[in-house]
């Protein structure tokens, strides 16, 4: 197997951030010269949308490969990454592993060949503790955890942490935290803050904690335009942060 690195993006919740952060860390990666497959496990298929396609009009998705071992349908070079799309389609597969044979290993096998062509594979999990997010983590090397920055985002990733310990203990025991991202920042309010000193308290021991990512109309703005922030808003102060991310996903073992 290759040195690529397979990097779910993981929060039961919704709402965090995840679909931007592939996104947009896959282009940082992308500027940083490495090959990226964005890979959309969320059957909203967000990511798929914000790059640019029409999802209902897709003949072929991820879940062609997950249930009947389609060679991956990729679409190649939307600002220089690449992307396995999904569809609603994929809701269906939800049920439909549940008594699949090697369902735990699906994507695993079907992100093989990938893995073998690029050094970033970025996996948008869908916001829940489901099969779809299971068997991402399964296949996943590294996980990289956004979460909101006010109370009950932090009291959620107690759920969040049992779910990779699970993992870890027996479907895939190499599984490591890449990173906690606190999001939708606002510094102007005092639950923000002191949310960000509990994240930064209770989870640096997991992992590293990235400063926060401010929230910003910005982002959506972007996503609506089908483009990465740093070529919608070059000069946004997010990317700084972006590119730090991306500076620590290459230094990861």
């Amino acid at each position: 197997m290759s040195n690529s690195k397979v990097i779910a993006l993981f929060n039961q919740s919704g709402g965090v951030a995840k679909t931007t952060l592939t996104m947009n860390l896959g282009y940082q990666l992308a500027q940083r010269q490495h090959r990226v497959l964005l890979v959309d496990m969320d059957p909203q298929a967000s990511l798929t949308a914000f790059m640019g396609l029409e999802p209902s009009e897709l003949a072929e998705t991820i879940y062609e490969s997950l249930m009947v071992g389609e060679t991956l349908p990729i679409h190649s070079d939307i600002y220089q990454m690449d992307l396995l799309p999904a569809n609603i389609n994929l809701s269906g597969a939800e049920l439909e592993l549940v008594v699949a044979d090697l369902r735990d290993l699906r994507l695993v096998e079907a992100l093989k060949p990938g893995r073998e062509r690029y050094d970033f594979i970025l996996i948008d999990c869908p916001p829940s503790l489901g099969i779809l997010s299971y068997i991402s983590l399964v296949a996943a090397t590294h996980v990289l955890i956004p979460i909101q920055t006010e109370y009950k985002a932090l009291k959620g990733t107690e759920l969040l942490l049992q779910t990779l310990a699970r993992v870890k203990k027996r479907a895939n025991q190499e599984l490591q935290v890449a990173g906690i991202l606190p999001t939708m920042y606002d510094g102007r309010t005092v639950q923000a803050a002191q949310s960000l000193q509990s994240i930064t308290e209770s989870l640096s021991e997991i992992a590293r904690v990235y400063p926060p990512l401010t929230r910003s109309i910005a982002f959506a703005d972007a996503a609506q335009q089908h483009q990465p922030l740093a070529v919608y808003n070059p000069k946004h102060p997010a990317l700084k942060i972006l590119t730090e991310v991306a500076q620590g996903l290459e230094a990861l073992p």
